[in-house]
């Protein structure tokens, strides 16, 4: 964990296609200073509105994490949130010109060594985190995410998909920089044939190939080069959570396990940690070097 907020040391920048749109996009990320948190720039459009990368400027969930404002939106945002908070990336300017991020190869690798590459800045302001005190539950209809007091960042994640490949998988990671880039950044997003085609019919992954997605049939993986890992498909969803989480605006110190989750269960889970705030409370780490007893006692710091 680190004690101090974090940017880029100098401007990032890549083109690509959107997963759904198959439109060719432009993305650049510009460092920005402390308290600045995660923005979305519409460079497209006039006046260049920019969407704040917070919970609450969520829109749809529905195939992927979109924000918006004022009618302004930006989709597919998961993965380069995965990357900007894998690797401690607190305050960013993301500029694009088109509505959807590019999808890449349909993980988050290629956005962590863009950030990489640009390098990493320590700003002088201390980073705050949200600090999980009593646990937080939703459960509805077979799938859950629950946050449990913890001393570090760590993530749980389990699916469960009926399909040969997959069946039940189960991954569990304390985050840092290098456990994110190692083991988590490479997963690709995966879908089912049948249903890659049925969008397709509706008008929808019209940028979605082998290219940048693991695609399976009713018992094998159709990508030539196979899986980069043997449970890819969990901890993909790792991936997801990751970026999906990170729209809180701060870190979690906690346990987060989550249960067949997705894009629109997270979402409804941190609708619910914000209205649960008797159960967390906002510390840097040098607060935490001399906690309160109620902390010292649940987190055993």
């Amino acid at each position: 964990m680190h004690k101090y907020q974090r940017t880029l040391e100098k401007p990032a920048g890549c083109s690509g296609i959107g997963l759904h749109s198959g439109k060719k996009v432009n993305l650049k990320i510009h460092p920005a200073p402390a308290n600045h948190g995660i923005k979305f720039i519409r460079t497209d459009l006039p006046d260049n509105p920019e969407v704040p990368a917070l919970f609450n400027m969520v829109v749809d969930t529905s195939l992927a994490t979109v924000i918006g404002s004022g009618g302004v939106i930006v989709s597919t945002i998961e993965h380069l949130m995965a990357s900007l908070a894998g690797l401690s990336i607190d305050n960013a300017r993301v500029e694009l010109d088109s509505y959807e991020m590019p999808i890449m190869d349909g993980s988050a690798a290629h956005f962590t060594d863009l950030i990489k590459t640009a390098g990493i800045q320590k700003l002088s302001d201390p980073r705050s985190y949200f600090v999980i005190r009593h646990p937080i539950e939703l459960k509805e209809n077979g799938k859950s995410v629950v946050a449990h007091p913890f001393p570090a960042q760590k993530i749980s994640c389990t699916i469960e998909y009926s399909h040969p490949l997959i069946q039940k998988q189960t991954f569990s990671i304390e985050l840092s920089d290098e456990a994110f880039e190692q083991l988590i950044s490479r997963a690709r997003t995966f879908g089912f044939k049948h249903e890659v085609e049925y969008m397709k019919q509706f008008g929808l992954a019209r940028g979605g190939s082998l290219d940048n997605a693991v695609v399976i049939d009713d018992k094998d993986v159709l990508n030539e080069d196979g899986l980069r890992y043997e449970d890819e498909f969990v901890r993909h969803k790792i991936l997801d959570c990751i970026g999906d989480f990170s729209l809180l605006g701060l870190p979690i110190i906690g346990h987060i396990v989550t249960y067949k989750s997705g894009h629109a269960f997270n979402q409804a889970f941190l609708q619910k940690f914000f209205d649960q705030k008797e159960s967390w409370s906002t510390r840097t780490l040098s607060d935490l070097e001399d906690p309160d007893p109620h902390l010292s006692k649940s987190l055993a710091i």
